[in-house]
């Protein structure tokens, strides 16, 4: 038995004890790392350059970009880390950090999931007021405060995990240090203190949701009323990847949260974190990519240096 003032460092779950598999999994996990960096790296760069691209949907996208990047390497290199050095140690600090950074991230981008849909509500709804319902500065705290609540709710559910005793050991059930596998090693009623927590983020995620399936309801009844096909066409163009990627990110993480403890096991709840914690921060810029012209544009001038004209 331990408690939390002598732990000085967790176990982490390995994806395998095999040293081949091991390196496999650091050269698989190696190239969606890159392809992360690289998309989400492009977008950045793109849309930062590009004057065409400075407006609230693609302001909001960079900042998609910038939690992505951040989310993925929150967790990916330590553990590419322990399968190249054949190690499964994280510190105490470090594990502290990983998770403030994985709720701080994750919810974060969230808010911000939520925010794009008010922003393509109102490009499609109210379009004679979008210049004033989006102006830069509106824009500006809009962003700010998505980044802002995910800091606060992370340090709140941070301090709250690292201040219970642990006296179950230090080996988590996870590839990186997560709140549920912490409050496993728990000797105190983590439940009661953790009741007002979770009781308000339900309230928070469940009004984002509704908020974001009626905004998209506005919406597609808007442009099932426009007369044009190109007209209809251009604007779903702009929704379905954000739609695409909504559906992703809640996907996966109800998957990984909400699925039955009867089919849960050690391997598939790996599988399970690795979609919701790799797979939407690698996969987005292609989702964003594909069905954007505008993105695919300015990327192809940025790559050949035909910049366009200020």
């Amino acid at each position: 038995m331990s408690n939390s003032s002598s732990i000085t460092q967790f176990l982490l779950l390995p994806f395998t004890d095999t040293r081949e598999l091991q390196l496999l999994h650091f050269w698989l996990f190696l190239g969606i790392y890159l392809a992360a960096l690289l998309g989400n790296g492009l977008i950045i760069t793109t849309i930062a350059w590009d004057q065409h691209l400075h407006t609230p949907m693609y302001f909001f996208l960079l900042n998609l970009a910038l939690l992505d990047l951040g989310y993925i390497s929150t967790t990916v290199p330590k553990s590419m880390g322990n399968s190249l050095w054949n190690t499964r140690a994280i510190s105490y600090t470090g594990c502290a950090a990983q998770v403030f950074l994985v709720v701080f991230l994750a919810s974060a981008e969230y808010w911000l999931l939520t925010i794009m849909s008010y922003d393509r509500y109102v490009a499609i709804c109210k379009p004679l007021h979008y210049r004033t319902l989006l102006g830069s500065r509106a824009c500006v705290h809009m962003a700010a405060a998505a980044w802002a609540t995910g800091f606060l709710y992370s340090l709140l559910h941070t301090a709250n995990t690292f201040s219970l005793p642990l006296c179950k050991g230090n080996a988590l059930g996870q590839f990186f240090c997560e709140i549920p596998q912490i409050l496993k090693l728990s000797c105190s009623d983590t439940y009661l203190r953790e009741l007002g927590l979770i009781v308000v983020s339900v309230c928070i995620i469940s009004m984002c949701f509704v908020f974001i399936v009626v905004s998209y309801v506005q919406i597609f009844r808007a442009v099932l009323r426009i007369t044009s096909e190109q007209g209809r066409h251009k604007a779903f163009s702009t929704c379905l990847p954000h739609l695409a990627v909504v559906s992703l990110f809640v996907s996966t993480v109800i998957l990984s949260h909400l699925k039955p403890p009867t089919i849960s096991s050690p391997s598939l709840d790996l599988v399970v974190s690795v979609l919701y914690s790799v797979v939407p921060p690698a996969v987005n810029p292609l989702i964003y990519s594909m069905r954007n012209q505008e993105i695919k544009d300015s990327v192809w001038q940025l790559m050949t240096g035909c910049f366009p004209k200020q």
